[in-house]
């Protein structure tokens, strides 16, 4: 073992989390967290939600408080990013100026925004939201009677406006496709949130394509779309997507395909590098094919592979994808990928006014589940996902049969 020790590369849910890992699987060397921004590593998917409404702290926030990385003896150099690889050497350049070689470097550099490429993208109070520091901004915009524009019916573009109608601001989506979360659910969860959104004030705009965003230096005035109508506005969020932070392994020369190409160990095509969480292009052997998943329990699957790995242990079982959003009093769960499912059957949850809707195969194997309100349906379907469990539609429909006879 070199006393290079392990470097991480990006400071959010998945180096955290490696860093941990590697502790916990018995890596005794040093570990290095090199982290771009100047807090340590924190859960973001709180931002949309309770940060924005004041209902979290930096320090519940945190992944794990300040003094684990002292006591696990992990040094975290935040404020400073990794702007080079040298493999041959395996050193690491820093934008401070510095180098760190490694025996082992994982990359977990996260993604960012994808800019939305229209005249007045630049304006003042034209915000995103990935950080701590986006979330802070995009909260001092929001002020009751204020309006806000959010370009992007994705799970972020929902979450900022009910957070955002919860603060008292006016609030509407604009969204290209013809239904919220188009890429990402069905239509049924699709068709049942817009109902939702718009039942608490929140107004949305569908198959409407943005054409600029108005205003001058003083801040935003306007979101102007494709066939002329003019939205109204004094802030706008930009949230159509992300884009995976793959340039520092393309200039390495590793692989890349919407993300950095590794394999079930979280491994690139150099043995002593590793690619994690939202930028790994991975494989999902459930489904026979690879993609890049952004979320939390992916991040979380893949640090533990990258420590298994590197500290000579078992590989971790693979997961089931799983996903969840919080909106109003609504949580939604997901588990699974429905690729070309053949039909969707809806079930009512046990409890409560929720339900689940189940994506078959046309063998009726079980392909996702999606649940509103129903932890008990979401659980049983993760367990028939992971299963591929055939389960016919009427038997799944049926609320008087017990899920958990179905699971096996």
């Amino acid at each position: 073992m070199s006393e290079a020790g392990i470097v991480i590369a990006g400071g959010g849910h998945a180096g955290g989390s490696a860093a941990a890992f590697l502790r916990q699987y018995g890596w005794k060397g040093p570990i290095t967290l090199v982290g771009a921004e100047p807090i340590l590593p924190y859960q973001r998917p709180p931002l949309s939600k309770a940060w924005l409404k004041g209902e979290a702290t930096a320090e519940s926030l945190a992944l794990r408080p300040a003094r684990f990385y002292t006591q696990q003896n992990i040094t975290a150099r935040l404020g400073e990013r990794v702007t080079g690889i040298d493999r041959a050497a395996q050193r690491v350049i820093l934008s401070g100026g510095g180098t760190l070689g490694y025996h082992r470097l994982i990359l977990a550099l996260g993604a960012r925004p994808r800019p939305l490429p229209v005249p007045g993208a630049d304006l003042p109070d034209v915000l995103v939201l990935r950080s701590a520091a986006d979330a802070d901004a995009l909260q001092a915009a929001l002020k009751p009677g204020r309006r806000l524009a959010v370009i992007g019916g994705g799970y972020i573009g929902l979450e900022v406006a009910a957070s955002a109608r919860a603060l008292g601001a006016e609030v509407t989506v604009i969204e290209r496709e013809p239904r919220v979360l188009a890429r990402v659910a069905g239509q049924n969860i699709s068709a049942f949130l817009q109902d939702h959104h718009r039942a608490q004030g929140v107004g949305i705009l569908l198959g409407a394509a943005v054409e600029a965003i108005l205003g001058d230096a003083a801040g935003v005035s306007g979101v102007q779309l494709r066939d002329g109508t003019v939205v109204p506005c004094d802030a706008a969020l930009i949230g159509i997507g992300a884009v995976p932070e793959e340039g520092l392994a393309r200039d390495a020369g590793l692989a890349c395909g919407n993300g950095i190409t590794v394999d079930l160990a979280a491994r690139t095509e150099d043995p002593a590098i590793y690619a994690i969480g939202d930028c790994a292009f991975r494989p999902l052997p459930l489904y026979g094919r690879s993609m890049r998943l952004e979320s939390v329990p992916n991040a979380i699957e893949q640090a533990k592979q990258a420590a298994a790995d590197i500290c000579g242990r078992a590989p971790p079982i693979p997961e089931v994808p799983w996903f969840w959003s919080d909106q109003f009093a609504l949580r939604l769960q997901m588990a699974g990928l429905a690729f070309s499912p053949a039909q969707a059957v809806v079930r009512p949850a046990a409890e409560g006014e929720g339900f689940a809707v189940f994506h078959l195969a046309a063998d009726d194997s079980v392909l996702a589940v999606e649940a509103v309100n129903a932890p008990a349906e979401f659980m049983a379907g993760r367990l028939l996902v992971a299963k591929q469990q055939r389960v016919p539609a009427a038997l799944l429909r049926d609320a008087a049969q017990p899920l958990r006879e179905l699971t096996g």
